[in-house]
């Protein structure tokens, strides 16, 4: 017993392990651990050391004080890094409500697309730009029923970047009017305002824009189907700086909204554009009614919209100042549409047509004679207008014409050309045909007659298409030829390119002659030899080999190519490495797609010292 008393705790008193009381081996022995354990015993002031002394125990309100205080810059960025709370509540602190004052100038721009596109980044986005200039352009595309923001992400711009003045929210159904009016109020110096696939917006966010948005100037919505009449009419009545309107796709918009908008802001809208909207001739004829200020008209699938609607508006004559006039798949527009709006738009100089497939030869005749200052037109799936309308619209247009373009209309042919003599046209400069089948030699050797000033000429996908008729366009022009495109046109052969290089080697900037099967290493070397100026050289998909690009390589007249196109060349190999890479002293854009016979060894060399270089491999 005297040593169990005696035992102070320091020395081995027991060897093998903890003490323990073992009623078993020793009964009536108490045996202690081999080291004291430390008990927790309650203390007066335990219950202070429990409790975590930090601002987060805060109530909003206390933090919202000291956050607003913080003046802008650094200090507002490193606490919005402290966590998505803090984050969100300096987001939430208005301009007004900030104790720190800052100016804004709208100077920054940003863009968030799909995944990238959340609440959380818009509200980083307000308060760190505020500091740097203010936002002045803001884009959100979203992805769908996947996007994840929402009315708070717009809550978050509208308190933190008063100075925006564009907005673009594509695809975001989970923004509604709550949102859009926010913004509207806290940020009234917007001036361009794009709605796209916005389900969620009504006629009531648009209201809330026009009664704050004094400066909009440029308006667009696509696709939102809770946008009205209404909202139309608010605009017109209080946005009275606005100068473009783009409507497409919004079912619940028809004429009552379009018909009081052109009405009421006609005189000095400029640009207008109403695409797939269930409007009649009602909305046209007030728009040739009022529409004085209008420069700019885009129509495009108006399926209510009939002859007279087109009659109406052209025949109305208020649209004097109108400029460019497009039309895409309207059945209304005919012959007589056509003739009107020509004959009643004095200043009318560009037109373009799509998928017309009432408008015919005689129209274009008609609108030659009436638009005296036409200066382009365009015509794409036009299949009632022949080769006789056509070449006839050239005959009869006025001196400013400068472009002519024909896409795609199966109804060209040349059974009804004849050998007419014609004034020559000194005003023509650009001459486009692409996918016409019925356009051939016939019809070139017509236009080589009297088109002696060309400079760009694009004939694509012509079958029809031979050195003949090429050849007579090219000997009877004047001035040098700049760019020239042949692409698909598969019976062109070397001596079409070697006349080319001949006569206008020295304007010569641009040739494409992609997928023109003919073409042989002949046309290269004569380029090389006369074309002093060409930058952009095109021979895609023909049979060009490595004599080729050593031709271009070895060029007397050093050429300062900047783009050059050999992809699907079976002929150019491994040995045009050395070639390419004198070349590519110059070069910013080549590809060498489908050349199989380029090894991986050699696409990697070319990356590694043609940096500057874009290459397509």
């Amino acid at each position: 017993m005297s040593g169990i008393f005696s035992f102070s705790g320091d020395e081995d008193f027991f060897s093998g392990g903890t003490m323990h009381l073992s009623p078993g081996s020793c009964p009536g022995v108490y045996l202690p651990p081999r080291k004291r354990q430390r008990v927790a015993a309650p203390s007066l002031y335990s219950g202070f050391e429990q409790k975590q002394t930090s601002i987060e125990v805060l109530p909003d309100e206390c933090l919202f004080e000291i956050l607003r205080r913080l003046p802008y810059g650094k200090e507002r960025s490193a606490c919005a890094c402290v966590s998505k709370h803090w984050l969100n509540l300096l987001s939430s602190i208005t301009s007004d409500e900030s104790v720190q004052e800052v100016e804004s100038e709208g100077f920054l721009s940003r863009s968030l697309e799909g995944n990238k596109a959340t609440d959380l980044r818009l509200a980083a986005i307000s308060v760190g730009t505020s500091s740097r200039g203010g936002l002045g352009k803001l884009q959100i595309r979203g992805s769908g029923f996947e996007s994840k923001v929402t009315d708070a992400g717009l809550g978050s711009i509208a308190h933190g970047c008063p100075s925006l003045k564009v907005l673009s929210l594509w695809n975001l159904p989970a923004v509604s009017d709550k949102g859009l009016s926010e913004i509207a109020r806290s940020c009234p110096l917007i001036e361009k305002l794009d709605l796209s696939r916005c389900p969620g917006v009504t006629d009531k966010g648009l209201v809330a824009v026009s009664e704050s948005c004094k400066n909009l100037s440029d308006l667009t919505i696509d696709s939102c189907s809770g946008v009205g009449n209404e909202g139309l009419r608010a605009v017109a009545r209080r946005c009275t700086n606005l100068r473009s309107i783009s409507l497409r796709s919004c079912p619940r918009i028809g004429d009552q909204g379009v018909a009081f908008l052109l009405a009421q802001a006609g005189s000095y809208l400029t640009k207008v554009k109403l695409q797939m909207l269930n409007v009649t001739g009602l909305s046209l004829a007030v728009l040739g009614h009022y529409g004085a200020g209008v420069t700019d008209l885009v129509l495009h699938g108006l399926q209510g919209v009939n002859e007279k609607g087109f009659w109406v508006m052209g025949n109305a004559k208020g649209m004097k100042k109108l400029k460019s006039f497009s039309v895409t798949s309207c059945r209304g527009m005919t012959d007589a549409g056509l003739e009107a709006v020509g004959s009643g738009c004095t200043d009318l100089k560009h037109v373009s047509l799509s998928k017309c497939l009432l408008v015919s030869g005689k129209g274009l005749v008609s609108l030659a004679k009436s638009a005296l200052l036409l200066e382009s037109l365009k015509l794409e799936e036009c299949h009632r207008i022949n080769g006789f309308g056509s070449l006839g619209f050239l005959m009869n247009c006025g001196s400013k014409l400068k472009a002519f373009s024909l896409v795609n209309c199966l109804g060209i042919s040349e059974s009804h050309l004849t050998s007419t003599s014609c004034c020559s046209s000194s005003s023509l400069r650009s001459l486009s045909v692409r996918c016409c089948p019925g356009f051939g030699d016939a019809s070139l050797s017509f236009l080589g007659k009297f088109c002696h000033q060309l400079q760009d000429v694009e004939l694509c996908g012509l079958n029809g298409v031979t050195d003949a008729g090429v050849l007579s366009l090219l000997q009877s022009n004047n001035v040098g030829l700049v760019k020239v495109n042949l692409s698909g046109c598969v019976n062109v052969t070397d001596n079409t390119v070697s006349a080319l290089s001949f006569r206008h080697g020295r304007t010569l900037e641009s040739l494409n002659l992609d997928g023109c099967k003919n073409i042989t290493d002949a046309s290269v070397v004569t380029v090389a030899k006369n074309c002093y100026s060409v930058n952009d050289l095109d021979v895609s998909n023909t049979l060009v080999s490595d004599h080729g690009i050593k031709a271009l390589a070895s060029s007397p007249n050093h050429l300062n190519l900047q783009v050059l196109s050999v992809g699907g060349c079976s002929g150019i190999t491994d040995k045009s490495k050395a070639c390419i890479q004198k070349l590519g002293r110059t070069l910013l854009g080549l590809n060498i797609q489908r050349c199989g016979k380029i090894s991986s060894s050699t696409v990697d060399t070319l990356l590694e010292q043609l940096w500057r270089c874009d290459i397509l491999y």
